[in-house]
This record gives C-alpha cells, sequence and structure tokens, in this order.
C-alpha cells in the first residue's frame, strides 16, 4: 500500500469513518472534532487490513503517454506522441487497416491486437502533448454533451442555461437551481449510451430537483433505456478515474 491518507475534521461527523477517493487514489479519514490522536491511531489500526486491501485493489493508473492504451467512446484507442508535425491537427484518430489474418485462428498475439486499434495521434512536443490530449478529450466531450443535452431539453421542453465540463470526482454529472449542468469529461472515455444517459439525468433535473418518482419518470420519458446505463456506471464507471493520472 502506497497512497496518501487524508485526514479532515468535521464538525457535524458523529463518529470515525475512512472512506477510499476512487478519483484521487487516497484515503480520507473523517474525524470528529472531539476525537483525540490516540482514538484515531485505534480506529487507523483496526481498519489497517481493509484498507490495504482496498487500495490493492485500484485498478493501476494509466498516464497520457506514447502506447497507453484508454477507451474512446467506449472502443480502446492507443495514444501515438508524434512530436511536432505541422501536417495535421493537434490530435486526429487513425483507423486501424484490416490485413488478411497471417496466423491460425485464435493466436493473436497482443502485439497484433494492440496494431488492430484505432491510433490517437497527438502533435506537439512530448512535454505538452498529455495535455493537448486531454484538452482535446475535453473539447470531444463538450461537443457530445451539447448535442445530448440540446436533444432531451428539446424533447423536455426544457431549457439549460449553460453547460460546463469539469473533472468532478465524486459524481458524473449535476444540475444547479440557477439550471447550469456540470458534466465529467471522463463521459467521452465511457460508451456513448452513457454519456447520454447522464445528459437526460441532468436534463430531467432542470424541472425536478429530487429523485422522486416524477423525476425518473422525465428520465425514463426521453431516455428509456436507463437501466442499461446504470448497470455500466456501477460496473465500469469507478475504471474510467485512472486515466490521465
Amino acid at each position: 500500500m502506497d497512497a496518501p491518507l487524508i485526514v479532515k475534521r468535521n464538525p457535524r461527523a458523529r463518529r470515525l469513518t475512512l472512506r477510499i477517493s476512487h478519483s484521487d487514489r487516497h484515503a480520507v479519514l473523517t474525524v470528529p472534532m472531539d476525537c483525540g490522536s490516540e482514538d484515531v491511531a485505534v480506529f487507523l489500526n483496526r481498519h489497517l487490513i481493509w484498507l490495504r486491501q482496498r487500495l490493492d485493489a485500484l485498478p493501476a493508473p494509466v498516464p497520457f503517454r506514447h502506447g497507453a492504451i484508454i477507451p474512446l467512446r467506449g472502443n480502446m484507442h492507443m495514444i501515438q506522441f508524434l512530436g511536432p508535425d505541422r501536417r495535421r491537427g493537434v490530435v486526429s484518430v487513425d483507423r486501424p487497416v484490416k490485413a488478411s489474418p497471417k496466423k491460425r485462428k485464435g493466436a493473436k498475439t497482443k502485439r497484433s491486437q494492440s496494431k488492430s486499434l484505432p491510433i490517437l495521434k497527438v502533435a506537439g512536443g512530448k512535454d505538452h502533448a498529455p495535455r493537448r490530449l486531454n484538452d482535446w478529450l475535453r473539447k470531444q466531450a463538450r461537443n457530445d454533451l451539447d448535442e445530448r443535452v440540446s436533444w432531451h431539453a428539446a424533447n423536455l421542453g426544457l431549457n439549460p442555461k449553460k453547460l460546463s465540463i469539469r473533472d468532478q470526482a465524486s459524481r458524473w454529472g449535476s444540475c444547479s437551481s440557477s439550471g447550469v449542468l456540470s458534466f465529467s469529461w471522463r463521459l467521452i472515455l465511457a460508451p456513448n449510451f452513457v454519456l447520454d444517459y447522464v445528459a437526460a439525468h441532468e436534463v430531467a433535473h432542470l424541472q425536478e430537483m429530487n429523485h422522486g418518482d416524477e423525476f425518473w419518470h422525465l428520465v425514463q420519458q426521453t431516455y428509456p433505456n436507463l437501466k442499461r446505463a446504470q448497470t455500466w456506471l456501477v460496473s465500469h464507471g469507478i475504471d474510467l478515474h485512472r486515466y490521465g493520472r
């Protein structure tokens, strides 16, 4: 186990609690204001094995670097840093050319599988390429979310005031009382139907700022197959936070 422990004293806390932040890859210990250091030490010692197991189970981070494999709209892509290249845009996607198989069926190697992946080609110096890729992914997320939010808002007769793209750790989207919708850029890594569901979910909050029956009726009205997306997020959502770390 090699991860930071963040200690937060909270005047509203009534007991010691320990949780894992999957997005930031650290443990968070919440401590009541009147709790002494000895009680904290006993609590941590009692939960040390649990803490080690949870932190060790976190998937390894995948930084944006040359040769890394990341998802884009649910499909795996390989990153390729080109260096300075004036012939193309900052980021381009090259689709693989399917060649006739030379090996017997079922004999694909890891190398041959990676060669069959689409390639995210990132122009620019090596030091700036990760940031350029991150900026491009955020722009792709905004474009997709703009389109789906507009569609669901028109479908439900609602009017969002503004759309914001962030890197939210605890939620995929949010809706303010003033009508501002905020989304995690990491939704662009997920399959399209997942991003579509989160867009519908937050648009429905423009009318119902709760999760009551009326709210879910609105979501179902504009996005009928919500269970599929919810199941995907429960099973795979945490994994999206490891990319670009």
